[in-house]
């Protein structure tokens, strides 16, 4: 039986971070999106003025997932909630309990601070992550649709 262990990320996970990131973007076929570097996580994950927590997964001692979650705010609910930015778990160790092991993990969390939602997006091809997500009791928000500034977009708006 494998044993698993659920921590809260740290600095010196900057790199295995990263290098779940980009396994992740080519999992989500969009590599060339991931623009940040070691650095880059060190500084937004763990800087003095980080909104963002990681998790790290370890089966046996090995690091085979982790997630990234920040709060956001519901003003119909009036309460804060818990936004899953990143759930991944490594292909050769999926089936083995620990995306659910983090999920849960998160979920406890929202319910120990008081949250008033947990939630997420999901890529509509990802067939595996919908049906995994959806035998936790999660239902997708269809009549929301995502809409995004970046980049240059943001850039000649903002100015």
């Amino acid at each position: 039986m494998t044993l698993l262990n659920i921590r809260p990320a740290t600095v010196a996970d900057a790199g295995l971070i990263l290098r779940f990131i980009r396994e992740l973007a080519n999992y989500e076929k969009a590599e060339q999106s991931v623009q940040t570097d070691e650095i880059g996580i060190a500084e937004s994950l763990f800087g003095a003025d980080a909104t963002a927590r990681a998790l790290v997964c370890e089966a046996d001692g090995e690091a085979i997932g982790y997630a990234v979650y920040f709060y956001n705010y519901s003003t119909w609910l009036g309460r804060k909630g818990i936004y899953l930015e990143d759930l991944y778990v490594s292909p050769e160790k999926r089936g083995s309990g620990a995306g659910k092991a983090l999920l849960k993990y998160i979920a406890r969390q929202a319910v120990a601070e008081g949250c008033g939602r947990f939630e997420w997006s999901v890529l509509d091809w990802n067939t595996p992550a919908i049906e995994f997500y959806t035998a936790a009791g999660a239902r997708p928000q269809d009549e929301w649709t995502v809409y995004r500034l970046e980049g240059e977009a943001l850039k000649a708006f903002a100015g």
